[in-house]
């Protein structure tokens, strides 16, 4: 049988020679519990770091403010004592309840505690610097061991009051007693026959289960449980990442929210398959199962954030005298050209400075980018490459995403039947970025669901009696194509840009990407794919600074940098700002693409620095008019409207094909002079456009290195 706990009675009266062996190893047992509990307490008690009682000085402290609770580095104790050190990492279950009774003695020898006659419990959280465990490799061999994991928390439950010592009494004879109820996932199993003492003269008659719980007089604590999902990078191309169960309890409890990554320092146990409710919200009910299957968990006994160090690298990266160049022509160097687009993700890598005003009003720092243009110009391959290297990141599609998906979704435990926030990508990202691939094919109700998220940076939900509010700081990367499939040029932004006002304008830098037809441009293009694929072997294209560098480098300065404006760079913006609203203001038709208060935000974010100068201002202006501004503006053409440009081109390709027959061939330059002379007087951006849809169209060939044209069909 596969039981909770099994009792066994002797029917026997022991042998003398077995009793004297049972008590002398109880005897045993016990004299090595206190000296490894007097270990203990020397460890705390008299361990020096630097001159410092580093462990008394600081259980001392949270004792001041009544925190009874002491982090301790496995590292501290493996130099004080290595053997003690190894037996809590291979039986923690064992020597964790010793260290905490050590620490009680401590606090009641030193004083730390105000009443000596009653000394609370106190709980260690250790912390290690071990190499962590992926959670895919925890197996059978892991179990009961300490063991140490990282990842992302998707779903937090409730807290819940789990019983520590619970006190029964028998409703027929009212006998009471306590029982101790094991730590984690666990329950205990009541006994079924009353074991009191009848009273003299009488006779016992009680029945079979007669104890219940007395809630009042047991003892209890905080418990959490959390869902645990390794980290996207680790999970290996085409399957699911895996998640696995963590059980918090005492002062590690309500300390993560969805969405934050830490690592996780517990013990690797199992509990039996039973439904959760059965086990968490009735600890104390008998456990009749029978299955020998059982579902592994963690019982957290550390926690800390999942950072990176190599602080002393990173300040030799910043003080880099190109380190700017450098950053941008590392990002995906296996694409050819975009160095701006590459500038502006570096940009959106490292963010702005986030600002929270006196009335608590929030302004974001982080940067949202547009890639709008045709496909196969490496839109999706930057995306994945962002994934990668930023330290938080998480990659969509837009047509697979839904609103739910994106930002968080309420979902019904199927055990206790109650309802728990899990986390969308939005929130999963927080800290990082989001790559949304394919953002033209999202629905609008979905695309709509993330303007909350890209602006105020937080996702509110009312849903099924859970209204809170969420936080999503994360940088927003979209890329799209236009309605059309290809930009086209004699058609307005608008036209070309099927997104509402309301969503362009929470981008500060959206690109237009074209797939331009350039000889010399093509030539260095191809040669440049081509030598990534030499000798029918890929070679990795590496940057001037390696990925993971650039990871830590990423996260080193979100934590330690806080850029501010300095007053030259803030004449100089307010000027610029003034200077585009007029420019746009005076445009015939009005832009698809607004310019507001939140672009002259967007360049305040771009201008990154310790102190952003007027060469840092005019490096994010020249970004933004490259990007922002020259789609605003592509609508105009040599101080011509759209309509007026396209009505242009058209009277130019009539002219071409009347002037040059079926067959016959012209000098380009001789063309171009006929179409600038009067009386046609046709202007140079109108010629270029029509003769190079004439030659998509294949109504003309260039000849003789084009220098001429020759017109082969109608």
């Amino acid at each position: 049988m596969d039981r909770g706990q099994v009792y066994a009675v002797p029917v026997l009266p022991p042998q003398p020679q077995q009793a004297q062996q049972n008590n002398d190893a109880a005897i045993e047992q016990q004299q090595n519990r206190v000296a490894t509990v007097a270990q203990f307490h020397r460890f705390v008690n008299h361990f020096r770091q630097d001159h410092q009682f580093i462990l008394r000085d600081k259980l001392k402290s949270n004792c001041f403010v009544n925190q009874h609770f002491l982090e301790v580095d496995l590292a501290l104790l493996s130099a004080f004592d290595e053997e003690l050190a190894n037996n809590v990492r291979e039986r923690p279950a064992n020597y964790l309840p010793m260290f905490e009774e050590a620490l009680k003695q401590v606090a009641k020898d030193n004083g730390f505690v105000a009443d000596l006659d009653e000394v609370p419990d106190f709980q260690v959280l250790l912390l290690s610097n071990a190499n962590p465990i992926p959670v895919r490799e925890l197996d059978s061999t892991y179990v009961s061991k300490l063991v140490k994991i990282h990842g992302i928390t998707i779903a937090a439950a409730n807290p819940t009051a789990k019983g520590t010592h619970i006190q029964i009494m028998c409703r027929t004879c009212r006998h009471t007693k306590v029982m101790p109820v094991g730590s984690g996932i666990t329950g205990i199993q009541l006994p079924r026959k009353c074991d009191g003492e009848p009273v003299e003269g009488t006779t016992k008659e009680c029945p079979l289960d007669p104890y219940l719980v007395i809630h009042d007089k047991s003892r209890f604590v905080d418990m959490q449980t959390l869902k645990l999902q390794e980290s996207a990078d680790v999970v290996p191309v085409g399957e699911l990442p895996r998640h696995i169960l963590l059980s918090c309890d005492r002062y590690l409890t309500n300390q993560v929210i969805p969405g934050v990554r830490i690592a996780v320092t517990g013990i690797y146990s199992i509990f039996n398959t039973k439904p959760l409710d059965e086990i968490i919200l009735t600890t104390f009910s008998i456990q009749n199962s029978d299955v020998a299957i059982r579902s592994s968990y963690l019982r957290v006994v550390g926690m800390q954030s999942d950072a990176d160090g190599g602080q002393q690298e990173y300040l030799a990266i910043s003080r880099r005298p190109n380190l700017y160049e450098e950053f941008s022509n590392s990002i995906a160097p296996q694409i050819y050209g975009s160095a701006d687009i590459k500038k502006a993700i570096a940009c959106l890598l490292m963010g702005g400075s986030k600002k929270i005003l006196p009335d608590g009003m929030k302004l974001r720092g982080d940067v949202n980018v547009l890639l709008l243009g045709d496909p196969g110009t490496a839109k999706s391959q930057l995306l994945k490459f962002v994934e990668k290297v930023a330290p938080t990141a998480v990659y969509t599609s837009g047509k697979g995403s839904s609103a739910a998906g994106l930002t968080a979704s309420v979902v019904r435990d199927p055990g206790t039947r109650e309802f728990y926030l899990e986390a969308g990508a939005m929130v999963l990202a927080d800290g990082g970025v989001v790559c949304i691939d394919e953002f033209d094919k999202m629905r609008e109700e979905d695309r709509v669901a993330i303007h909350e998220a890209m602006e105020q940076q937080t996702i509110s939900i009312a849903k099924a009696g859970i209204t809170t509010i969420l936080n999503s700081r994360a940088s927003v990367l979209a890329a799209a194509n236009p309605v059309f499939g290809r930009y086209d040029d004699m058609k307005s932004p608008g036209e070309n840009i099927d997104f509402q006002s309301t969503i362009l304008s929470r981008f500060d830098l959206i690109f237009i990407v074209k797939d331009e037809h350039d000889d010399a441009r093509d030539k260095l293009l191809a040669k440049h794919v081509v030598g990534i694929h030499t000798n029918d072997k890929i070679v990795e294209a590496v940057g001037e600074v390696s990925m993971a560098t650039m990871r830590g480098y990423i996260s080193y300065c979100k934590n330690k940098c806080a850029p501010r404006l300095s007053p030259e760079g803030a004449q100089l913006l307010s000027s610029h700002f003034v200077d585009v609203r007029s420019r746009v203001r005076g445009m015939e038709t009005k832009s698809a693409i607004p310019i507001t208060v939140r672009q002259l935000e967007a360049i305040i974010r771009l201008s990154l620095s310790t102190t952003a100068t007027e060469n840092h201002v005019n490096e994010a202006i020249r970004l933004f008019n490259y990007s922002t501004m020259s789609a605003v503006q592509a609508q105009q053409v040599d101080g011509l409207s759209q309509n007026e440009f396209s009505t242009e081109v058209a009277k130019v390709q009539a002219y071409i094909r009347r002037r040059v027959p079926i067959g016959g061939r012209i000098s380009t330059a001789t063309l171009k002079d006929q179409l600038i002379e009067e009386p046609q007087n046709f202007r140079i951006p109108a010629i270029d456009r029509a003769i190079s849809m004439l030659l998509q169209k294949e109504v003309l060939r260039f000849e003789k290195r084009r220098l001429a044209v020759v017109r082969i069909a109608n």
